[in-house]
């Protein structure tokens, strides 16, 4: 769950909530004194240090009268997928901005490697959104991205007592949903 700062800021505007509010609702959850501000402030910015967690949103969520999924986005990574970026992109690229029912058939239906890693991580962000009470007729895929990953770096025996590198790439996968505002 990752806080959606420009809906916070929207909430907080309209519910006349200060930003000394919003700090001393997260106080008690680990962040004491002046460090409640800073990160209530930089959270507002669309900053994520320090980062905000589940309970941070929740106590945001009381503070601005609104349920947590409202100013939420669930997100799911896959680290390490064996497999290149660049092939993995153009699945994560046929997804996005799709809704979760197309995205799954869509993945479903598609003979790429990557597909397998892309629907766990679509299955997991969708259960996450189930667990704070989302609807899930309305969630759409709202980022799908591929990072690279470390390479994995072997060599092959060639003649004369040379060796080949063989370069296996990994690459990380990032998917998140939220609902149709």
């Amino acid at each position: 769950m990752r806080l959606r700062s420009d809906q916070l800021k929207k909430f907080a505007n309209e519910a006349g909530a200060s930003v000394e509010a919003m700090a001393e609702a997260v106080r008690p959850l680990g962040l004491p004194g002046d460090k409640a501000d800073k990160a209530v402030r930089n959270w507002l910015a669309g900053r994520p240090k320090p980062s905000c967690r589940a309970p941070h949103i929740q106590a945001l969520a009381r503070v601005v009268n609104v349920e947590p999924r409202d100013i939420a986005r669930f997100v799911s990574e896959v680290r390490f997928h064996r497999g290149s970026t660049q092939k993995a992109r153009l699945v994560a690229d046929l997804i996005r901005g799709k809704s979760v029912d197309d995205a799954l058939n869509l993945l479903n239906f598609s003979h790429k490697r990557a597909t397998e890693n892309l629907s766990k991580a679509l299955n997991a962000a969708i259960a996450d959104a189930e667990l704070a009470d989302a609807d899930v007729t309305e969630l759409f895929v709202s980022e799908s991205r591929v990072d690279e990953g470390p390479q994995i770096k072997r060599f092959r025996p060639k003649d004369r007592g040379r060796a080949h590198p063989i370069i296996k790439q990994t690459s990380h996968i990032t998917v998140g949903v939220q609902e149709r505002a």
